[in-house]
């Protein structure tokens, strides 16, 4: 196993950069600068450009352009803040506080993250479809060679403070999607 060692100051800054409740975002202008449409269905979904051009690749190498619908990724502050204060008024405080991040507290808020669903005529802007088998199972097979993991698994809550979300996906570069184990990242 390779060993990857960050310096404190690391965590606020690249691919590896760290977001979630005790690491809200500092300084976030290195991703901003470079957040752009992803290209696929419609414009609305944007991600920082080495990310969506991965992403891109990876769907294009599965062929599920069709089959898997792009459902959130980069989001501003103000975006955050209003999904997180609408979450609260249709779902309540205890669901929003474990499917929703803090303002500033979110990696969408980064453009390395990307929540992804199955084509259906119906889906959960906040908890969207995305099984273990299928063309979702193939995504998942493939993610890690495209730099991409999935970042709050079942049993990483008490680590990660976020409840299992199986359609959300981050982007990590390389090498280090190598050094996260069962393609997840605390």
């Amino acid at each position: 196993m390779t060993v990857l060692t960050l310096q404190q100051a690391d965590i606020h800054k690249g691919y590896q950069i760290l977001v979630n409740r005790e690491h809200p975002i500092q300084n976030n202008a290195y991703f901003t600068r470079k957040i752009l449409p992803i290209g696929i269905e419609s414009s609305r979904i944007q991600l920082e450009k080495n990310t969506a051009n991965l992403l891109n690749q990876l769907l294009n190498s599965i062929s599920a352009k069709e089959k898997i619908v792009l459902v959130s990724g980069y989001r501003n502050q103000k975006e955050q803040e209003e999904i997180y204060q609408s979450s609260l008024l249709e779902n309540g405080k205890r669901f929003t506080e474990k499917y929703v991040a803090l303002p500033n507290c979110s990696e969408h808020q980064t453009g390395l993250a990307i929540d992804l669903g199955e084509r259906a005529e119906n889906i959960d802007f906040i908890r969207p479809h995305f099984s273990y088998s299928g063309i979702a199972g193939k995504f998942r097979r493939e993610a890690a060679k495209f730099g991409f993991i999935e970042r709050y698994g079942l049993d990483k809550e008490a680590v990660t403070g976020i409840s299992h979300e199986p359609w959300h996906f981050r982007y990590v570069g390389y090498p280090m999607h190598k050094s996260c184990r069962n393609n997840s990242f605390v």
